[in-house]
């Protein structure tokens, strides 16, 4: 009787705590899925580099008493983010394999939930989480509970045989110190299971329906899987930017004439150039001149502009300038890489003009930074300005190449999303280092809305226009504006004068155009 109770013991049984632990290894085996799923992530060339951004992104809206732990971690990460990048990595996947096969489940569990942790409070924040390249949903946070049930459904189920560890401990009874955290060498008790086939279609079945369940949730909350691309396009250049001012904004005096006779000449080239688009932060651009915008053309009214226009860039480009009267199938006709063209035109109308590549897709190119501001001056001369500037207003759609390197994205141009307006070129630019004026001296503004999409609300906060001149046109200008709309492709003239010293901003005042770069400042002294 003692062998045959003896035998029978040694040998697996069905039991009713069958099911529960079949269910308890494929809730590990679906977490164990979707770590995989991440960890592949990891692995990709795109993850290195915007590692650094994803910081970044977790440090912006943080309560003030945590930005010293997010500026720790972004200062020790910043110099040398390769070694934490294959931290990352390697952790990842080790917890990843060890849910799939079950292996060193008590120490995977805790080191699992002390990982997740440092995620939630450094790539996805505290007080507004983030996850790489989707809508987040905290995912960290919900990890680390997922742990800690797992710690509890093991302590409770105990050995079961659909892990690894279960083999390991028969073979070498002191790997339960790693798997349970439990010394001895005597099994109490073998665990049962069903047949092999019932048991690896029940595990593997449960696992997916659970892995659905969790996917499906994320879709119906319009959560994206996390791509490279995505993840390229969710770190922005605002987030990106340093504390630090720019070193030296761009010039927005108005330039002297290209030349006081009738007749001038204009030469502009198509290059490609990395351009600063916020401080530190460059893009890839499509350039006029190497700047994005280009440089300003000042002519006068009745002048005849002789235009050489050459492409050094590395695809098809043209020129097309609004203040021109011209065929567009011969004047702006594209050039290929290498090639010049020439044309001429007379300056008939006055105005504030955008001249940009018109290229198919046109969007594109404009985006891409090909745009700036002519201002034709009119015949009879605006009331004498003490400075005139121009402001060329534009808009740019990213996604990052690496570090603090962007380039365009051009769903974001499609759907009208950029990730920063700009005057100049440069979020923020005028605020660092603000334009000159002085009280009861005429300052003359003129305002180029080179889009490619969006419309501008100009204001002066503080201020009124004394004179508004619509197109720069010197006939029919308004008098006594606070906010007049500038639409894409066009640009006005504004005059003011200062009654009182002080700083006052001159901003879109479309709000959310102005919280992504479009603010200036003008300092008004006596």
């Amino acid at each position: 009787m003692v062998a045959i109770s003896t035998a029978t013991a040694s040998v697996p049984r069905v039991t009713g705590k069958t099911w529960p632990a079949a269910a308890s290894a494929a809730l590990r085996v679906a977490f164990g899925i979707v770590w995989a799923i991440d960890a592949s992530f990891k692995w990709h060339a795109a993850f290195s580099s915007h590692f650094v951004g994803y910081l970044q992104n977790a440090s912006q809206g943080q309560p003030s008493w945590l930005h010293w732990w997010f500026n720790f971690w972004i200062n020790v990460v910043s110099p040398n983010p390769s070694p934490w990048v294959w931290v990352v990595r390697i952790v990842e996947t080790i917890i990843a394999a060890g849910l799939l096969f079950g292996i060193g489940r008590k120490s995977l569990y805790v080191g699992g939930i002390v990982f997740s942790l440092l995620v939630w409070s450094t790539a996805e924040g505290f007080g507004g989480p983030y996850s790489t390249g989707t809508t987040d949903v905290g995912a960290a946070i919900i990890y680390v509970l997922l742990f800690a049930a797992l710690i509890v459904i093991d302590r409770d189920e105990g050995r079961s045989v659909y892990s690894l560890d279960y083999y390991l401990e028969r073979r070498w009874p002191s790997w339960r110190w790693a798997s349970e955290w439990a010394v001895g060498t005597t099994l109490n008790r073998e665990p049962t299971r069903l047949p092999w086939w019932e048991q690896g279609v029940a595990i593997l079945g449960i696992a997916a329906t659970i892995a659905l369940l969790v996917f499906g949730v994320q879709v119906s909350q319009g959560v994206k899987p996390p791509t490279p691309a995505n993840a390229a396009a969710a770190v922005t250049p605002l987030q990106l930017m340093s504390d630090n001012p720019v070193a030296k904004a761009r010039d927005a005096t108005l330039p002297p004439l290209l030349g006081t006779g009738n007749t001038v000449n204009l030469n502009l080239t198509a290059t490609d150039a990395k351009v600063e688009i916020a401080s530190g932060v460059y893009y890839d651009a499509w350039t006029f001149d190497g700047t994005a915008p280009g440089p300003t053309i000042h002519i006068r009214q009745g002048q005849t502009v002789n235009v050489t226009f050459t492409n050094h860039g590395t695809m098809q480009h043209s020129l097309d300038l609004h203040a021109a009267e011209a065929a567009p199938s011969v004047d702006y006709r594209e050039v290929d890489p290498g090639q010049t063209i020439h044309w001429s035109f007379v300056a008939n109308v006055p105005g504030a003009f955008i001249y940009h590549c018109g290229t198919p897709p046109t969007l594109v190119h404009m985006a891409n930074g090909m745009y700036g501001a002519i201002i034709v001056d009119p015949k009879t001369p605006l009331p004498p300005a003490a400075a005139s500037y121009v402001i060329v207003q534009s808009e740019w759609y990213t996604q990052q190449v690496s570090g603090t390197t962007m380039e365009g994205n051009v769903t974001k141009m499609l759907n009208g999303t950029p990730d920063e307006v700009v005057f100049n070129g440069i979020a923020d630019q005028y605020k660092d280092h603000p334009l000159a004026a002085k009280v009861g001296q005429r300052v003359r503004i003129y305002v180029v809305n080179a889009g490619p999409s969006d419309w501008s609300a100009f204001h002066v906060i503080g201020g009124i226009f004394g004179k508004v001149y619509p197109d720069g046109v010197t006939t029919d200008a308004l008098s006594g504006v606070s906010t007049y709309t500038v639409a894409p492709g066009e640009g006005d003239a504004f005059d003011i004068t200062f009654s009182q010293a002080g700083k006052y901003s001159f901003v879109d005042h479309s709000m959310a155009h102005m919280m992504m770069g479009a603010v200036g400042v003008f300092n008004v002294t006596p």
